[in-house]
C-alpha cells in the first residue's frame, strides 16, 4: 500500500480552500446576519413575525451555503447523514421566505395560492430527506415548485407597478436574484457553472433586511407613542377618581384601586360629603383598558348630573341609566350606590346587577343586596331603593367583582367566603389598612390578575377623629 503524499494532500486541500472560501464568507456572514436578526426580534418588546421569518431565511441559506462549500465536502468525504442533513436544509429554505413574504402583505393571489402549495410539498420532501435519504424525484419536484414560486412572484411584483417603497426595494432585489439563479441554470447546461447565486440572494437579504428593520423601526415607534398615549391616559383615568374622602365627622372613607392595565374600567366617586352625609359610588364597566376608561369616564360624567338626586339611590341610578343608554358601544355597566345619613342613622342603597354591599357589625357580616338590571344595556331599566339602618361602628364596603372572581393556580375563585373573613379578620385596624390588607390577601391569592380590582370602606364613626387618609 502507497502511503499519501503530503505535499499532495496539502495542494488539494488549498485547492478546494482556495475554491470555497468565498461561499465559506458569504455562509458565515448570512448566517450571523440570521442570528443577529434573531437575537433582535428575541429583545424588543413586542414579537415581530416579520424578523423572526427572516431570521430563519438568512439562518437556514447560510448554513446550507457553509456546508456545501465545507473543506469535507470538496476532499470527497460526505458522511451519509450530513448529507441528508444539508439536503433536507435546502428544502426548508423556501419555507421562512415564503412567510416572510406573506407577512409583508405584498403577496397577490396568484403569489398566496403559491405559498400554500409550496411550502407544504417542501417540508414533506425535507423530512424524507430525513427519513429514507436523497432521491433525485425530491429535488425535480422542489426545484420545479420553487422556479414556478419565483416566476409567479416576479411576474406579480411586475404587473402590481411601482407600489409602496418597501414594494419597489423588494421588486429589485427579487429580480437580481431570479437573475443570477437563472443564469447559473443557463450556463450550467453548457457546462460552465459559475455559482453567483449566493451574490444575489445577498442583495435580496440586504433589500428584505432594510425592508424588516424599517419596520420593526415604525413598529417600535408606533409602540412607544402607544405607550405614551397609555400613560396620558392613565394620568387622565386617576384624575378622575378622588385622592381622597373629604374631612367628616361621622363618616371616614378609604379606598383602593388597582388597574389590571394601565388603564380599566371600575370608578368609584364621593357624591355627596358633609358632616353628616356621604354619597359613595362604585361602578365596574365591561371589557378592559381604554374602551372601559372612556365609558367610566362616561359614567362619572353621568353621576355628576345626577347630584340632586344623591339622597334618593333609585333616581340617582335611573339617571345615571337614561344618559348612558345608546352611548356605550354595547358595552354595559354594573354600580352600587350607598346614601348614607348620621342624622337619621340610616342607608339607602341601591344597585345595578352589582355584587352586594357588605355591612360589618359587631364581628359579624350582612349583604345589602338590591339589584336591578346593569346600566347602559336597557332603556326600560327600573331600580329600588333599600333603607337599613346603621350604627355608630359600622363599616360598609362596597367593591367590583375582580376581588371575588381572582383565582388561584387551581382555578379556585377567592370568592366571598374568603372576602368575609378577611373583612372580620382586619375588624379592628383602621380603614386604610383593612383595605391594604384585603388587596394583598386577593393579590397572594390570585396566580396572576385577571380583572381590575377597587374597594371602599367606610366606617361610621363614633367620634370626631380625624380622617383617615
Amino acid at each position: 500500500m502507497v502511503a499519501p503524499d503530503p505535499q499532495l494532500a496539502r495542494s488539494a486541500v488549498l485547492r478546494v480552500f482556495n475554491h470555497a472560501q468565498i461561499y465559506l464568507f458569504l455562509g458565515a456572514a448570512i448566517t450571523t446576519i440570521g442570528f443577529l436578526a434573531a437575537c433582535f426580534s428575541l429583545l424588543r418588546r413586542r414579537f415581530d413575525p416579520l424578523l423572526l421569518w427572516f431570521a430563519l431565511f438568512a439562518g437556514l441559506y447560510g448554513i446550507r451555503l457553509w456546508m456545501n462549500y465545507q473543506l469535507l465536502w470538496g476532499l470527497g468525504l460526505r458522511p451519509p447523514i450530513f448529507q441528508r442533513i444539508v439536503m433536507a436544509i435546502g428544502f426548508l429554505v423556501p419555507v421562512p421566505a415564503v412567510f416572510f413574504f406573506r407577512s409583508l402583505k405584498l403577496l397577490g393571489r396568484a403569489s398566496r395560492l403559491a405559498v400554500n402549495l409550496v411550502w407544504p410539498v417542501v417540508s414533506g420532501l425535507a423530512l424524507a430527506t430525513i427519513v429514507i435519504g436523497p432521491r433525485d424525484i425530491f429535488q425535480f419536484v422542489n426545484n420545479g415548485l420553487v422556479t414556478a414560486a419565483l416566476i409567479v412572484f416576479v411576474i406579480e411584483f411586475a404587473i402590481t407597478g411601482s407600489g409602496s417603497r418597501d414594494a419597489i426595494l423588494i421588486r429589485r432585489g427579487l429580480f437580481l436574484f431570479v437573475a443570477c439563479a437563472l443564469y447559473d441554470n443557463i450556463t450550467g447546461i453548457f457546462g460552465h457553472y459559475n455559482n453567483i447565486e449566493p451574490f444575489g440572494l445577498v442583495i435580496l437579504l440586504a433589500s428584505l433586511g432594510v425592508v424588516a428593520g424599517r419596520r420593526a423601526l415604525a413598529n417600535e415607534q408606533q409602540l412607544t407613542l402607544i405607550q405614551r398615549e397609555l400613560e396620558i391616559a392613565q394620568r387622565i383615568q386617576l384624575s378622575i377618581l378622588p385622592s381622597a374622602f373629604p374631612h367628616s365627622r361621622s363618616f371616614r372613607v378609604a379606598a383602593r384601586y388597582l388597574p389590571m392595565t394601565s388603564v380599566a374600567g371600575d370608578f368609584y366617586d364621593f357624591l355627596l360629603t358633609n358632616d353628616h352625609e356621604a354619597g359613595l359610588l362604585i361602578a365596574d364597566v365591561s371589557g378592559h383598558g381604554i374602551p372601559a376608561a372612556l365609558i367610566a369616564s362616561m359614567v362619572k360624567v353621568a353621576a355628576a348630573t345626577q347630584r340632586a338626586e344623591a339622597g334618593r339611590p333609585s333616581e340617582l341610578l335611573s339617571g345615571i341609566n337614561n344618559v348612558l343608554c345608546g352611548n356605550t358601544q354595547s358595552q354595559f355597566v354594573t354600580a352600587g350606590y350607598v346614601y348614607l345619613n348620621a342624622s337619621l342613622k340610616e342607608l339607602r342603597y341601591s344597585a345595578a346587577a352589582h355584587p352586594p354591599m357588605l355591612l360589618l357589625r359587631n364581628g359579624e357580616i350582612t349583604e345589602i343586596t338590591e339589584n336591578g338590571l346593569m346600566l347602559a344595556a336597557f332603556d326600560f331599566a327600573d331600580y329600588t331603593t333599600r333603607t337599613h339602618p346603621i350604627e355608630p361602628g359600622d363599616r360598609l364596603v362596597l367593591y367590583t367583582d375582580g376581588l371575588l372572581e381572582a383565582e388561584n393556580v387551581d382555578g379556585e375563585q377567592f370568592g366571598p367566603g374568603r372576602l368575609h373573613a378577611r373583612i372580620r379578620e382586619t375588624a379592628n385596624l383602621s380603614g386604610s389598612e383593612a383595605a391594604d390588607q384585603i388587596i394583598s390577601s386577593v393579590q397572594g391569592w390570585s396566580s396572576t390578575q385577571n380583572d381590575d380590582l377597587t374597594i371602599l370602606l367606610c366606617d361610621y364613626m363614633t367620634d370626631t377623629r380625624s380622617i383617615d387618609r
